[in-house]
Order: structure tokens, then sequence, then C-alpha cells
């Protein structure tokens, strides 16, 4: 372990001779990155904890995007395309993605706190503002950009603040982490619904954001990087884009990422539901969620990510062809939580799939900000896309 009696020697030119001072030689220095983790301890779950807030936030709130898709396609608060609306969310998700490039490099040189308060701040403010706009493109603005990038800052440190502090059990750790966006999506559309009705759009929007507020608090305080890289990295890391499992990851989420916005309005559209009915699917979808992302990464302690995501992937295409079957209420509360299950190994696996494909951990969140920005570019187009095969015509929509 290194101490201080190093750090002095080299100040004093020294080596090989001992501080004068025994007592200030006893006091350890910060561990190196190399150093084997704990593997749990109370430091290492609070980090677990201060993640699992900060996911809670981040994915709860882009989850709950169905929400306010099926929302804004049945009230008048602006006149755009099913399309137009889903760039909305997929904005939102673009820049969660996107912003990680960035964010990853920067995190890598230490900047966690800044970060988390910065994340923080751009997340409520987008929130809040959401209360105000009329037009299609402030919503665009407030809810797109501004809290997609608040989310963005915040993501990547959040998965690999967590790394440093487990070995055999990271998995488990990394599923636990992302049971928080199907709790938080389940939270927050719980609120969205009980409260539209009630105070309106303006003070829901307000209210979800004193939410994010008050729980992003907990990551602030507790969220600790266990320690620093030794030399300052290069800010792009581009060989994230030559592995193939990272590739794949791109595949994967333009598919699944596309439920999660039009879920709500399939059944809505169709006339299996109708008002909220429709709205709770996205809650039923995440509750099954919770064991759909810990359960995979438990799987992946023990036989490794790649063997889950591979037959995973392919399960879950044949949940979203399902949906071609479907014609009754009860039809689509049966695939919506045969895909909430399973879509967990696509959210939680990955970033676990990330890790273990890192060899040098200095140059983690480098290597998961490029991951992410390859998967934010496959989304960008999902969304919209599948708006634009739904070509109306009276009371045919192109779902299958």
């Amino acid at each position: 372990m290194l101490t201080r009696t190093n750090d002095t020697e080299k100040v004093n030119g020294q080596a090989g001779h001992p501080p004068k001072d025994d007592a200030e030689a006893a006091v350890p220095l910060p561990r190196g990155p190399d150093q084997a983790p704990p593997n749990g301890g109370s430091k290492a779950w609070l980090q677990v904890l201060g993640s699992w807030m900060i996911v809670f936030n981040t994915w709860g709130t882009i989850i709950t995007f169905g929400g306010y898709q099926a929302y804004y396609e049945r009230v008048s608060l602006f006149d755009e395309s099913s399309a137009n609306i889903s760039c909305i969310g997929s904005i939102q998700s673009l820049m969660v993605f996107i912003i990680g490039a960035v964010i990853g490099p920067i995190y890598d040189r230490g900047y966690l706190k800044l970060l988390l308060v910065v994340g923080t701040f751009g997340l409520v403010f987008g929130h809040t503002t959401l209360s105000l706009p009329t037009e299609y493109w402030q919503v665009v603005l407030a809810q797109g950009f501004v809290v997609g990038i608040g989310c963005g800052c915040i993501f990547v440190p959040a998965l690999a603040v967590v790394q440093p502090y487990f070995s055999s059990r990271l998995g488990l750790a990394l599923g636990v982490v992302a049971t928080g966006s199907s709790l938080g999506s389940i939270i927050y559309l719980i609120v969205f619904i009980n409260l539209i009705d009630k105070v309106g759009f303006a003070w829901t929007t307000q209210t979800i954001g004193f939410i994010a507020l008050s729980t992003l608090l907990i990551p602030i305080l507790v969220s600790e990087m266990r320690a620093k890289p030794p030399a300052i990295r290069k800010i792009l890391d581009l060989s994230a884009f030559k592995d193939g499992p990272f590739i794949g990851c791109f595949l994967g989420y333009a598919g699944s990422h596309v439920s999660f916005i039009y879920i709500p309005y399939f059944g809505q559209a169709n006339g299996w539901m109708t008002g909220n009915l429709a709205l709770y699917l996205l809650p039923i979808l995440n509750s099954v969620l919770v064991v759909g992302r810990v359960l995979p990464n438990w799987l992946a302690d023990n036989i490794g990510p790649v063997n889950v995501v591979i037959p995973g992937s392919l399960i879950i295409s044949v949940a979203l062809l399902c949906n071609s079957a479907v014609v009754n209420v009860g039809g689509i509360i049966y695939t919506a939580l045969f895909f909430g299950f399973l879509s967990g190994i696509l959210v939680a696996t990955p970033p676990l799939l990330f890790m273990v494909l890192t060899k040098d951990k200095a140059k983690l969140g480098a290597r998961m900000g490029m991951a992410y920005a390859l998967v934010g570019l496959s989304v960008l187009p999902g969304g919209p896309g599948a708006g634009a095969v739904l070509q109306h015509d009276g009371d045919n929509l192109g779902w299958p």
C-alpha cells in the first residue's frame, strides 16, 4: 500500500530513507486503481445507492416518455404527428448517450462531483421549464435537450463509479443499480398520471422536478471515486468503435427502444385501452423490469456477459414480433410483461460487458462514453422512424 512515506521521499529527493515523522508515515494514501476492490462493504454499497438514485432519475425519467407520448397525442398542447412527437423522446435519449462521449473522459480526470452538480441542475431545470412551453419547439428544447443533457452528465459516472468497488459481485451491483430506472419510471409515471388531471401539466412537471432534486442530493453527498487515474488521458478513445460487442449494442438498442415510446399509444390507438389505462402499461412493463435487470447480471457474473447478451437479444426480437399478433387488451398486457422482463438484458448487462472489455480501467469512463455514443446514434431514428410507419388511414395504423 502506498503511504505518505513514498510521497515525502519524492519531495525531499531522499529515496530509501524514512521520514522523520513516524506518525505521518502511518497515514495511507488513496489506493491505486489496480489494487483489488473491496467487493462489498458499507462504502461500496453507498456507491450503489448513489448510482441507483442517478439511474432512478435519468432512465427513470426517459422511460416515462411513453406516457408523455400518449398524453401529447390526445391533448391540444401542440398539433404534431406521431413521428414528430416521438422525436422529443429520441432526442432525450440521444443526448444521454452522445453527451456521455464527452462526460466519460471528464469523469476519468476526477471531476465526479462537478458532473453530478451540473447534471442535477440540468435535469431539474429542464423539468421546471417544461411547465412553460405552448409550442412544439419549446417542448423539444426543454424536455429533449435540457433534460437529456442533464441526464447525460450523470449517467456514465453512475455506472463507472461502481466498478472499482466490486470484482466477482460487479454484475449483481450493476443489476441493482439498473433497477433504479424501473422503479423510477413506475413512480414518475404514477405521479404523472395522478396529477395531470388534478393540477394540470405545468404543476405536474414541476413536481417531478422537485422529486428529482431531492433524490439527486443523495449521490452528490455519497458518491466518491475510489481512485483517480495516475495520468491525464486523451479526451476521445475511439477504440470502442472497433469492438464487435459495442457495435452489437448499437443494433440492439435501435429496435428495443421503440417499444418504450409507443407501447401506451399502441393500446390507445387501437381502442383496447382508453385514458389512463393506456398510460399504466409502462408501470406494468417496468414492474417486471426490476427482476429482469438483476437476474441477467447475476447470471453474467457466473457465465459471462457475452453469453447472456447474445441469446437474450434473440429472445427480445421474438418478443417484439409478438406484438403484431395482439388483438385485445389481455394480449398487449401479456406482451408488455414479456418484453419488460427480457429487455432488462439489453439495459443492465451492456455496462458490465463494457467493463469486462476494458482492460485499462483508467480509460473506463472514456470507453463507456464512446460505447453509449454509438447506442445514441441508434435510438435517434428509432422513434421517428416508427412514427413515420404509422400511416393514418381512418382507424387503421401501420402497427404490424
